[in-house]
């Protein structure tokens, strides 16, 4: 088994009708941009009723018809916000939780401790979350990822990865390993995955390779370190 071996995204998704919501974080194999990426699947109505959404520079779940909402409160979010020179990015309301830390000057696992999974029992869904820190025309990156103890939601366990990065490494984290009743959180590590150059390029094989009847949307930005410009390319299913 080589521990260093980079994968490609698509072959960890394709075949794996649900992998639920993933980040990768990492920088370009040219070392010149970082990129961020964000995706949610669904199973329910209520799931796949949504769209991403960015506002100055913010991402946001919203309705995609909003007469059909039944319960905003776990899928209606912020997904990606900045604050000062760092980028945040997180499958749920934490995004906030951990502006609002930074703000007040804490850390990223800091902010984090007044969280935990979501409860949704019995999935009981792992809250997970990165954020990249900018600062002399590079970038570190952390991830997290709050899981719960046992199957009965008794406690959370909290894990958190910080990275430096390398050219062309990226780590991805997605909250469930496959499909399943309850569905089976995220084990070990966050995975080791190739950041290719072309942002059109990787958008469109992590997009592809996602499972068509339960993916929702994705959103991918590149920031460039040496002149901080960003691009990104946002995905909808529903349109």
């Amino acid at each position: 088994m080589n521990i260093y071996k980079i994968n490609d995204i698509a072959e960890l998704i394709e075949g794996n009708s649900y992998v639920g919501r993933g980040i990768v974080i990492g920088k370009t194999a040219d070392a010149k941009k970082a990129c961020a990426a964000y995706f949610i699947m669904g199973r329910s109505s209520n799931s796949r009723n949504r769209v991403f959404v960015e506002r100055d520079g913010d991402l946001f779940t919203e309705p995609f018809d909003p007469s059909k909402v039944e319960d905003p409160s776990l899928i209606i979010y912020a997904a990606v916000r900045r604050v000062g020179n760092k980028l945040v990015v997180t499958n749920g309301d934490q995004t906030d939780t951990i502006c609002d830390g930074i703000k007040a000057g804490k850390t990223f696992s800091e902010s984090l401790k007044s969280r935990e999974f979501e409860p949704d029992a019995p999935n009981l869904t792992p809250r997970i979350s990165g954020v990249l820190d900018f600062k002399n025309n590079d970038f570190s990156y952390e991830m997290s990822i709050l899981k719960s103890a046992d199957e009965k939601g008794s406690a959370c366990n909290r894990y958190t990865f910080d990275f430096s990065p390398l050219p062309g490494l990226g780590h991805f984290i997605h909250t469930y390993v496959c499909d399943g009743t309850p569905i089976p959180t995220f084990q070990g590590e966050p995975e080791r995955v190739f950041i290719l150059d072309d942002i059109d390029i990787f958008a469109e094989k992590l997009w592809s390779a996602l499972d068509e009847d339960n993916k929702i949307s994705l959103y991918v930005r590149y920031t460039d370190l040496s002149t901080g410009k960003e691009e990104s390319r946002l995905l909808n299913k529903n349109k």
